[in-house]
């Protein structure tokens, strides 16, 4: 079986795109394992690509991971280099507003409009209901007066916001910081408002039919990638440090978070 590589999640410009795909070329060389970048352009859904059976590298979310939707085996994580990460593997939601717009707390946006990407998304879904779940109230079940469901992309998400349909909406927050660097003109007009707490961030991923000795020779290989001499340049356009072992159990607090909200009745953000 020939075996795909993947960084769709993260692959926010054509020039990103290429430094991921010359990255995992680099990391299967070294792992001795054949890898063929498989292009899977925004909008198809991610859902159909994590149930492929021929995974060998790819980018999938640690919420869907801990839910158990695709069977895969988690390989490595990236490290972003950015103060919030701490050095390590994770991430955070950003929730977005335009620069112009008047609020200045979460709590100013409710009664607005709001939007979410899709219902397996802990970024774009789970960490923004977990956030706003805190500030319910017996009378106040409702937070938003209208909610855009389904944008499935992050970049959905920014254009709704910096063109007005919605005022507040939640970004991956190294999605933002790789658009940010790599697009400047797309955030140009949009502010974080505020960030969610640093969780673990999405990985590579394999098929978990994948034979177990390219699993161990694939992580082993991600976990040397910093120390590569390839390894700097393209590091400065991915924006990571290196990249940390990741198993499933790293991300089932994000199942806590959907039993928490469930358990309130909360069972979309809005």
């Amino acid at each position: 079986m020939k075996w795909i590589a993947n960084a769709r999640m993260y692959a926010v410009t054509p020039g990103v795109e290429a430094a991921w795909r010359t990255l995992l070329a680099h990391v299967a060389d070294d792992a001795g394992v054949e890898l063929e970048y498989f292009s899977y352009p925004a909008p198809a859904p991610l859902e159909n690509l994590w149930d492929r059976p021929d995974l060998g590298a790819v980018f999938m979310c640690g919420y869907p991971v801990a839910r158990g939707m695709a069977p895969v085996v988690p390989l490595a994580a990236p490290i972003p280099a950015a103060e919030w990460a701490r050095g390590e593997a994770l991430y955070r939601t950003d929730l977005i507003v335009r620069v112009d717009s008047p609020y200045r707390t979460l709590e100013d946006t409710f009664g607005g409009r709001a939007g979410w990407t899709v219902a397996h998304s802990q970024s774009g879904f789970n960490a923004f209901r977990h956030e706003l779940l805190r500030h319910r109230r017996p009378d106040r079940q409702r937070l938003y007066a209208h909610v855009e469901e389904n944008l499935v992309t992050a970049r959905a998400v920014l254009d709704s916001v910096r063109e007005g349909r919605i005022d507040v909406g939640p970004l991956d927050a190294y999605w933002h910081l790789l658009i940010r660097r790599h697009a400047p003109e797309l955030v140009a007009g949009i502010r974080v408002l505020c960030s969610t707490p640093a969780t673990p961030i999405p990985g590579f991923i394999a098929a978990r039919g994948a034979p177990r000795s390219q699993v161990d020779a694939l992580q082993r290989a991600f976990a040397a990638a910093s120390a590569r001499p390839w390894f700097e340049p393209l590091a400065g356009t991915l924006l990571v440090t290196g990249f940390a072992p990741v198993d499933a159990s790293r991300y089932q607090l994000y199942l806590d978070w959907d039993r928490e909200a469930r358990a309130a009745g909360y069972a979309t953000p809005g």
